[in-house]
């Protein structure tokens, strides 16, 4: 049996961190090629969210982790050197592989070092298994595209959601004008940020500093 592991929205400044695996018998993976999977973010939603739902019917099975905003925070923020996000990803990924229990898992490698990533990941399983662990895996190996495809639509579907309830949030990510846009706006309304915004990250400190820059001025 052979899985593929990809992340969506592990940029982001708004929303969760998804991570998708999936289970296929390894005589089957040519079936993917004829689907036509490639690399999520080269598909349109729509088009992603049809490929997804029909990944999910031809597969023995597939599971899909989200790690929340405030789970980022605290590893991000911790300074502790074995909580960092690569560590977070890695225990995320183990637990997809686990619940797949693959005699294979090919994985789209989160560190810069592909083969220390790999090592993290084995660290948390209880089970030898086989893993690829590589850069751009979802470019290489279509069972990883197929990850990639299922993790992207679920992280669509929770910006929808989110768009629905608080208004447009772009697309979430930090070079989406709407979205800088958004942040601004949550910190003019309270001078705080909600829980759906990671606000360990880069822009958001910027921004939150610029407006406390600003208030200090004006007072």
């Amino acid at each position: 049996m052979v899985a593929g592991v990809d992340d969506a929205g592990r940029g982001a400044v708004i929303g969760p961190l998804v991570i998708a695996g999936v289970l296929f018998e390894e005589k089957r993976l040519q079936e993917l090629v004829r689907l036509g999977v490639r690399d999520s973010k080269l598909l349109s939603p729509s088009r992603r969210a049809r490929l997804a739902e029909e990944i999910k019917r031809m597969a023995l099975k597939y599971c899909v982790v989200k790690l929340s905003p405030r789970e980022i925070d605290g590893v991000v923020m911790s300074n502790r050197k074995l909580h960092k996000l690569n560590r977070l990803e890695a225990r995320a990924m183990a637990r997809v592989i686990g619940e797949l229990k693959p005699d294979v898992a090919y994985v789209d490698a989160s560190d810069v070092l592909a083969e220390r990533f790999k090592q993290h990941i084995l660290e948390c399983l209880s089970f030898p298994v086989h893993i690829v662990s590589e850069h751009k895996a979802d470019k290489t190996y279509p069972i990883v595209s197929a990850a990639s495809i299922i993790a992207k639509a679920e992280r669509d579907k929770e910006i929808e959601k989110l768009k629905e309830k608080h208004g447009d949030v772009g697309c979430g990510y930090p070079t989406d004008p709407k979205t800088i846009q958004f942040l601004k706006e949550c910190l003019e309304k309270t001078g705080e940020y909600p829980d759906f915004v990671r606000k360990s990250w880069k822009p958001a400190k910027k921004l939150k500093e610029e407006a406390r820059a600003r208030q200090l001025k004006l007072g």
